[in-house]
């Protein structure tokens, strides 16, 4: 599948998105490395920390039909700059590898590809808990 592609489903999905407080919409498109899409939107909450991030739904949705290895994902929002994971999404990424794509984009269909590992440099994983695992 061509990252193009992956945008454009992206920004399909953000039309679902539920932002009353912030009027960010932001979607998300996660491709399996089976070749199965599974997108997000950010779906927002009065209590604002129970708000979730559009790669978070997207991530849970293929972690809940039993899919856990990713190989990119795509972000995009209505916004003209790119718009990158925020700092929890990166972490509940990097706990399927750090090596996925993450390919931020803006409302222009302009993108850039990144790995995982370059936005999140020295993760905290399961090798850093006491004892490992």
């Amino acid at each position: 599948m061509e990252y193009k592609e992956l945008v454009e489903i992206a920004n399909k999905s953000k039309e679902n998105a539920y932002v009353p407080y912030s009027n960010f919409r932001v979607g998300a498109a996660l491709l399996t490395e089976e070749g199965k899409i599974f997108t997000g939107c950010n779906i927002e909450n009065a209590s604002y920390g129970g708000t979730v991030c559009a790669e978070r739904t997207a991530l849970f949705k293929a972690i809940s039909e039993g899919y856990n290895k990713f190989r990119a994902i795509a972000i995009t929002s209505d916004s003209p700059n790119l718009t990158f994971p925020c700092g929890i999404c990166r972490q509940v990424m990097s706990e399927f590898g750090l090596d996925i794509d993450v390919i931020v984009s803006n409302n222009k269909g302009e993108y850039k590809v990144f790995k995982l590992n370059e936005l999140l440099p020295y993760a905290f994983s399961s090798d850093d808990m006491e004892g490992g695992m």
